[in-house]
């Protein structure tokens, strides 16, 4: 039977689920580009797929928003894809789950896998990567030019069973299966969101959060794949603390074509021997550090009791930008605050909003953020990105909000403009540290 279709709203959007079998173990899967809820079921490799998933314990399936059955329009970004996980889980009642993702989902799982262990058992990652293009220190990635002609050619060839010849070449002379992917492609979404997407997943780079990712790692990829999937496989596995790499027989990337029942064999063998973890000590955060700037200088000029008022107002003002955007605020750093966040788009959102209020009321601020791993004291945060983060805000000027490349890497697609403010020599760190300054793309 077909499980029922549910939903669940987040961020105002709607995310279509579905839950069947029994826990524990609870697995949460995310295929490759995009799913469909209904019509993945259509397609009896498929269906036998998610069967013996569902035998390993209670499965969780979604699709992601901007695909299927979810809420449609534009590509979220990976930080708004973490968190219809996170929204799933909540709807189901899940506390902690495994996570298996294939393909570009990867991105998504891993992020979510860094930023909140406490919610996540176990990673299993087919056919994925931390980042799809060259760049410099990256060599194993596509030519950046090839992004140009795959996002042309989806404009011709998206909906009419392309993917079978990227994805499933074992069944490329299976016509009944050619004619579902057709259709399964034109249900996930349009040519113009497909467009979208792509660019989104081909910009993305999750390489610096890899060696944060504490829980347990299962890495597959099959030999006979394209030659990068393997060594994008092989570089998870590196970066990933205590990954295990298995490589199946086989060439297909998505997971119930071709041999799904050895894959689903893996995971089965690898579950059972994930040890529970203790992650309420350290996380991978973005941590924001505002101030205000020339303090006194504006107290002089403004006398005692307009400043102690300002004061208040510049409180209240950052305590609330600061819940609006899913953030906590640790603790009062003198003239500023010190915030974490589990999303860097929210956290550079939250100081682009503090400081354009605070200006509204004649208060110059200048923020900073770092996205990394932090150690958690109680109530307080410590660290190195907490460190990165207030020599980061120590030179922002007024107005600025300066963050590393790091958060930049991790918000693509959000709406955030950079722009490069050169390397520089942050105190106790070995090598320069390249700033960026962050506005909103309307500007």
């Amino acid at each position: 039977m077909v499980p029922e279709t549910r939903y669940t709203r987040v961020d105002g959007a709607h995310v279509a689920y579905q839950v069947s079998g029994s826990g524990p173990p609870d697995l949460v899967y995310m295929g490759l580009y995009g799913s469909h809820q209904d019509l993945q079921w259509e397609e009896p490799r498929y269906a036998h797929f998610l069967r013996r998933l569902q035998s390993l314990g209670r499965l969780v399936t979604f699709d992601r928003r901007g695909t299927g059955l979810s809420d449609r329009g534009g590509a979220p970004t990976l930080e708004e894809r973490a968190r219809d996980i996170e929204a799933v889980l909540d709807a189901v009642g899940v506390e902690r789950a495994a996570l298996f993702a294939a393909g570009g989902a990867g991105q998504q799982a891993m992020l979510f896998a860094a930023t909140r262990p406490h919610r996540c058992t176990a990673l299993v990652l087919f056919a994925s990567a931390a980042r799809i293009l060259e760049v410099d220190g990256y060599p194993i990635g596509y030519p950046p030019e090839l992004l140009e002609q795959l996002v042309e050619a989806s404009d011709q060839v998206y909906g009419t069973g392309v993917a079978v010849t990227m994805f499933g070449r074992s069944l490329l002379d299976d016509e009944r299966f050619t004619q579902w992917a057709s259709r399964y492609e034109r249900a996930i979404a349009s040519r113009s969101e497909a467009r979208a997407m792509l660019q989104l997943h081909f910009e993305s780079d999750v390489r610096p959060l890899l060696a944060t990712i504490s829980v347990p790692t299962l890495v597959m990829y099959r030999r006979g794949s394209e030659q990068p999937i393997g060594r994008w496989s092989e570089y998870l596995a590196e970066h990933i603390p205590g990954a295990q790499l298995v490589v199946l027989d086989g060439e297909d990337q998505w997971p119930f074509a071709g041999d799904a029942d050895a894959l689903v064999n893996e995971i089965e063998r690898f579950l059972p021997d994930v040890a529970p973890v203790d992650h309420t000590v350290r996380a991978l955060t973005t941590v924001l550090f505002t101030d205000i700037v020339d303090s006194t200088a504006q107290a002089t000029a403004t006398g005692d009791r307009r400043w102690r008022t300002l004061l208040e107002t510049h409180d209240d003002v950052v305590r609330t930008e600061i819940t609006r955007h899913g953030g906590r605020a640790v603790k009062q750093t003198g003239d500023g605050f010190l915030a974490t966040f589990d999303g860097p788009a929210r956290a550079v959102q939250c100081a682009l909003a503090i400081r354009d209020a605070l200006l509204a009321v004649s208060l110059r601020t200048r923020a900073g953020l770092h996205t990394g791993e932090i150690e958690l004291r109680g109530d307080d945060v410590s660290g190195i990105a907490v460190h990165i983060a207030a020599r980061v805000a120590a030179l922002a000027a007024a107005g600025e909000v300066l963050t590393t490349t790091t958060v930049r890497d991790l918000v693509v697609g959000s709406g955030i403009r950079f722009d490069d403010r050169g390397e520089h020599e942050l105190k106790g760190l070995p090598d320069p540290v390249r700033v960026l300054s962050a506005s909103s793309a309307t500007l």
